[in-house]
This record gives C-alpha cells, structure tokens and sequence, in this order.
C-alpha cells in the first residue's frame, strides 16, 4: 500500500533490529521505560517466527535507491466469544518523530483495516494508549478508532505494575 510516498509492507526477521530500536524508542517516550533489549530482541524474534502470536508492519519511505522505515505497528489477537470472532489489537505503535503528522500512521491503519475487513474471522480492531499520550490519542480518533467503555487491568510478572503518582493520588481521593 503507498500513499504519499509511504509503503506499508509485513516485517521481516531482518527488520528485528529496526524494530528494538523503535520498541525501546516508543517505551522510553510514553512509560519512561527503559527496556532490556536483549530481553526484546529475544521477544520480537519469537514473535516473528510465530504466527499465531500476530504480526508486525512497517512503513517504509522508499527514495530513489534507498528505503528508510519509519513506522511500525503489531498486530496480536484476541478471541471474542460474543461475537464468534477475533479483534486484532494494534500495539508497538511508532512513528520516528521527524516523520509524524504527514500520515505514516494513517497509512499504516489503512493497511490493517482493509486486511481486517476482508477477513471474515475479523470482528474488529481494538488498541490501547498510554492515558496521557493525548496526541496519540487525536491521531487515533481521527482515522475513526473511538474510546471504548472498557479500562485495562494487568498483573505484570516482568515489568511490574507503575502506574505514576497522580493516577494512584488521583484514585486514592476518589476513594475517600
């Protein structure tokens, strides 16, 4: 899929090492997280060697002789028993900062949702986002994904639950 300039292919094995940097890129941005990248080089080589896991895309500008990527997304699924269907959740969303806001995540949404629509399995597509990324956030409203009822709850076995202060002062008043 090209638009302006942007194409949309799936990841290779030999994108892993792009990948990590934008992973560890995107965790460092929107958690303050600093991963361990051989703990996820080792994650998104599993990945990409397992299929029933998901998938990754990237997006590539494509010059003259060169390719460079710029943008990647992870597809993982979920089985919907209400509705005899699976969503694919969009994740490891990233766009390289110089490349944001000419349609690189735009392009890549359409990609997934023209997969996900002519495949009848598909039920529908579902991401979460860090509740203070609100530019994600207006990007994400603006190719038609809305906010939806439900609010994510983890136990975290490898990193850990951090949910940052104001959100635990914020719900400690709230209880009170």
């Amino acid at each position: 899929m090209t638009s302006e300039g942007i194409v949309i292919r799936p990841a290779r094995q030999d994108d892993v090492d792009t990948i990590v940097v934008f992973n560890a890129a995107m965790a460092l941005e929107t958690e303050h997280r600093r991963l361990d990248r051989a703990t996820l080089r080792q994650g998104i080589l599993a990945f990409l060697k397992n299929p029933a896991y998901g998938f990754y895309i990237v997006a590539e500008l494509r010059g003259d002789t060169s390719h460079k990527q710029v943008g990647q997304l992870m597809i993982t699924y979920e089985w919907s028993d209400w509705r005899n269907g699976v969503f694919w959740w969009i994740q490891s969303v990233y766009v390289v900062p110089d490349q944001r806001g000419v349609g690189v995540f735009r392009a890549m949404h359409a990609h997934i949702l023209v997969k996900a629509k002519t495949d009848p399995c598909v039920c529908g597509i579902r991401l979460y986002v860090e509740r203070d990324n609100r530019g994600a956030q207006t990007v994400y409203q603006r190719v038609g994904l809305r906010p939806s009822c439900y609010t994510i709850y983890e136990q975290d076995f490898v990193l850990g639950h951090r949910v940052s202060e104001k959100y635990t002062t914020r719900s400690n008043n709230e209880t009170q």
